[in-house]
């Protein structure tokens, strides 16, 4: 299980580059603001305020750093911007829950694989197996013919029993065998991919938007999320064919991603 104290410590290297809290440096020396939102975020990895806890007030934290109010403020605007904490204007700065799984978009690999990377047990339930036709704006992003049988899944993804995101998925037909019984695909869709049609995905075209809406999910807790970012994937194998059209709405909150740029 990942704690806390591991997450902010995480982030924290994560972030050790980005001129907001290491950076902010003029003439070789760091500025106030930068070393205290240092100090604050220190604290944080080091566990001395819990997800949800009240940072002390802008007067108490000018006090302990023996500066200005403003000077305060705009450590803790900095803080806010790389997501620690969040303000709340007439009642302070809380800290930020760390989501459930955290993953980078930079490897493609199964929602699973991922899940358990970051220390949790994966859990999948099928809400539905069905084959139909493509739908033709389906067809048009699969660049296939409107003619062509998809199986249409519905899956609910789950971290250590909690829901954190929804998955439609649509596989071609032509890809299964043909005495193959739906009831066969459970878990994994990649290591379906894998294990039982030999299939290897190597590349992935994503696109990633943030929805909200009432209509997403299914199951007991859909009525409990409106907000999601939403993965959306073409997976192709080694020789250009597609093989897995994926829109997946992860819950806001619950997983979030990293994107590590260069400038390499």
């Amino acid at each position: 299980m990942i704690t806390k104290n591991h997450f902010w410590d995480v982030l924290g290297r994560l972030c050790g580059d980005c001129a907001d809290l290491k950076g902010d440096a003029v003439a070789g020396k760091t500025t106030l603001v930068a070393r205290i939102g240092e100090e604050l975020r220190q604290d944080l990895a080091a566990g001395k305020y819990s997800p949800g806890e009240r940072l002390p007030t802008e007067s108490e934290l000018s006090s302990r750093f023996k500066v200005s109010r403003p000077t305060v403020r705009a450590a803790l605007r900095k803080l806010e911007t790389l997501g620690y904490v969040r303000t709340k204007h007439g009642v302070g700065s809380f800290v930020v829950e760390p989501p459930a799984v955290r993953a980078g978009l930079e490897r493609l690999e199964s929602i699973t694989d991922s899940i358990r990377a970051m220390g949790h047990e994966p859990g999948m339930i099928y809400a539905s197996r069905l084959i139909r036709p493509v739908l033709p704006e389906e067809a048009a992003k699969m660049e296939t013919s409107v003619d062509t049988q998809v199986l249409e899944l519905r899956r609910t993804i789950l971290a250590d029993g909690e829901v954190v995101a929804y998955s439609y998925d649509l596989m071609p037909l032509q890809l299964l065998p043909e005495d193959f019984d739906l009831n066969e695909l459970d878990g994994s869709l990649f290591a379906f991919l894998r294990g039982r049609l030999g299939i290897i995905p190597t590349n992935c075209l994503a696109e990633i938007h943030a929805v909200h809406s009432d209509h997403v999910g299914w199951g007991a807790e859909a009525r409990a999320h409106d907000l999601f970012v939403l993965l959306n994937q073409l997976h192709y194998d080694q020789s250009g064919q597609i093989v897995l059209y994926s829109r997946t709405y992860f819950i806001e909150g619950r997983y979030s991603f990293n994107i590590v740029r260069n400038s390499q």
